[in-house]
């Protein structure tokens, strides 16, 4: 049995985006599952993608110009999915993730446990969300 190494709950969550692959590209692909920290992804049919990879991820909201932006690295790619370790959002981005995230979950309990768990992981290395200072 694989070892479940997942600290934050995922949710489905369908959508179209964007993937920046730093020194491969820019790509249109579907989300297939959010959390707080990353993302499943479905790459478009035969692109083969680097694990390890810096990337960024745009994926834009039906209320107009709002959109989801996380940046972060692929931390797997298997098949035509890859899996989006999330580093860095703004704090819009945060909220428009929390609310998205609060309406597939349906417990707010969840979500509660996976904002403490992040901001704990966090704490000491500047506001979540922000890039940390002093490398």
């Amino acid at each position: 049995m694989a070892h479940e190494r997942r600290h934050y709950v995922r949710v489905a969550f369908e959508a179209p985006a964007r993937l920046a692959v730093s020194g491969h590209g820019t790509f249109d692909v579907q989300v297939l599952d959010v959390s707080l920290r990353g993302a499943l992804l479905e790459l478009p049919a035969g692109q083969a993608l680097p694990p390890g990879a810096p990337c960024a991820l745009s994926i834009p909201l039906m209320a107009g110009e709002e959109q989801i932006a996380m940046s972060g690295e692929l931390v797997h790619v298997e098949g035509h999915c890859a899996g989006l370790q999330g580093h860095t959002m703004d704090l819009d981005s945060a909220t428009h993730l929390r609310r998205v995230i609060e309406l597939q979950l349906g417990d707010p309990a969840l979500l509660e446990r996976d904002l403490q768990t992040l901001v704990s992981a966090h704490r000491g290395r500047g506001v979540p969300g922000q890039p940390a200072t002093g490398h």
